[in-house]
């Protein structure tokens, strides 16, 4: 099981709670936070000791008031880290030998765990998208960049999510503003359904409106309003975007833990996980 507490995000999905599903199937131990009116829906087809009721219901906020409370109660139960995960991700995948090969949730979030915690300035861990790994992809993770969707935070943190729109953005430049790191992996990353595919539910219900254009004006500018020193507005995917030159602003490296065996870090360590053949994908 997963060292730290693991949580999901969702409104109005209850018919298919995608990444609750997949944890289901994968034995990740998880709780789904949704707001009250929505508990006895989400409780026929999920079980209950896996969902999180919240206290508070239709702020018009989207989802950053339940991804604070998800934050405060793992810290209530005495965490250091906590996992936060959107709604809509299917499947994890690890990358060997230029293939992704579908891999158990648990392993992939073992793994980014351990690594996570041998470092002392790391304030968000995450996996990349599938659609963004290639066979040619050569780093098994990059450091200082957005991280998002499938995110490991640290808790001793004094930043939250505050913003409507680009809400992951904005909380990486919080921590990147403030000398913390973040890394984003490729070696093991997610398959999610696109944000724009008009999935019923969630932020597409509250706060997108099905991708109208005036809110992807919105969504883009507002970003920039508060981060004009690294955030811009441009025309990108046939759509008004945010541009942050990640590399450019933030160059601080990965703090080792003193008290870990690095030595003891050339040694293979599988974690169990075996190559087995799958007709399905």
């Amino acid at each position: 099981m997963s060292k730290y507490p693991v949580y999901i995000v969702s409104k109005g999905r209850w018919e298919n709670p995608i990444t609750a599903k997949c944890f289901l199937e994968d034995g990740v131990d998880f709780k789904i936070a949704v707001e009250p009116q929505e508990y006895d829906l989400y409780a026929q087809t999920i079980p209950k000791n896996n969902i999180y009721k919240l206290s508070f219901s239709n702020l018009g906020l989207g989802s950053y008031p339940a991804r604070n409370a998800c934050w405060e109660h793992s810290k209530q139960l005495g965490h250091n880290r906590h996992w936060l995960f959107d709604d809509n991700i299917y499947r994890f995948r690890r990358l060997n030998k230029g293939k992704r090969i579908p891999v158990n949730a648990n392993k992939a979030i073992e793994v980014v765990e351990e690594f996570t915690d041998r470092y002392t300035n790391i304030g968000i861990s995450a996996f990349n998208y599938t659609m963004f790994v290639t066979n040619t992809t050569q780093k098994p993770f990059v450091t200082n960049v957005h991280a998002y969707s499938a995110m490991l935070m640290d808790n001793k943190m004094p930043y939250r999510w505050r913003l409507k729109y680009n809400e992951d953005v904005d909380l990486c430049l919080q921590v990147l503003d403030n000398n913390l790191c973040t890394v984003l992996f490729n070696a093991f990353m997610v398959d999610k359904v696109s944000t724009t595919a008009k999935m019923k539910g969630g932020n597409q219900d509250e706060l997108y409106k099905n991708n109208a254009f005036e809110k992807k004006v919105l969504k883009a500018r507002s970003l920039e309003e508060i981060w004009p020193q690294y955030a811009e507005t441009v025309w990108k995917f046939n759509r008004p975007h945010h541009k942050v030159d990640w590399k450019k602003h933030f160059k601080h490296q990965l703090i080792r833990r003193s008290d870990v065996d690095w030595s003891a870090m050339n040694q293979v360590d599988n974690k169990g996980i075996e190559l087995k053949s799958n007709d399905k994908n």
